[in-house]
């Protein structure tokens, strides 16, 4: 029922006026309905506070949909969130209870992916692992799993990406700029040379004059 409102006019004029002005209001509760999803709805439904646990949770699993993590990378997240430490060690041991969190298993297919994709060897590998905060006997596991053979393998085929770029400079330039690529990558002195000196001979450089012994370049 519409409230009588003392409008000045008929009482026609009253009813018209207050339908029309009752209108007007719907209209705009609708619209203001419309924009914010609901009457009061952030209040609605913001509701009690979560626990520590409930944030560090939620926030720990927006990190894991983007990429895996290591635990030490999710402890340090968290950390910087302002989740207590206690309430993170909970969240953390949850996520390695079910699966979310297994540093072995990201161990491998950080080496599988980065040796194939960027042709790193082992002692690269393992660097950049132990800047993920991953345990030294996961590390040595993970990187025992390529052998010496499927490194030098790989140095070679880098070697081999990269001869025709350094055609035209002098021997000693080629090898020093050859070399100095695979020590960036983590291989060995030793074995850089060796396979760089193979692939020059292969390519006619006289093997005598490179038996010389030439630092890489850093």
């Amino acid at each position: 029922m519409t409230r009588r409102t003392e409008w000045p006019g008929s009482e026609d004029e009253t009813h018209s006026a207050a339908g029309d002005a009752e209108t007007r209001s719907g209209r705009r509760g609708r619209r203001g309905r419309e924009d914010s999803g609901g009457p009061s709805s952030s209040r609605a439904e913001s509701g009690p506070p979560r626990t520590p646990e409930e944030q560090g949770g939620a926030f720990g699993m927006r990190l894991l949909t983007g990429n895996p993590r290591t635990r030490k990378q999710l402890e340090d997240a968290l950390r910087q969130r302002g989740i207590p430490e206690e309430a993170a060690e909970e969240v953390l041991s949850r996520f390695e209870d079910v699966g979310l969190i297994d540093d072995a298993a990201f161990a491998d297919a950080w080496v599988e992916s980065r040796h194939h994709g960027r042709g790193l060897a082992r002692r690269a590998l393992a660097r950049e692992l132990r800047t993920k905060g991953v345990d030294s006997a996961v590390i040595e596991v993970a990187v025992g799993r390529l052998d010496s053979e499927q490194e030098e393998s790989t140095a070679r085929e880098l070697v081999d990406r990269k001869l025709r770029a350094s055609r035209g400079l002098d021997r000693e330039k080629r090898l020093r700029r050859l070399a100095g690529m695979l020590a960036r990558k983590g291989y060995p002195e030793g074995l850089a040379l060796r396979v760089v000196k193979q692939a020059l001979e292969e390519e006619g450089e006289d093997p005598d004059l490179l038996e010389e012994h030439y630092l890489p370049d850093a």
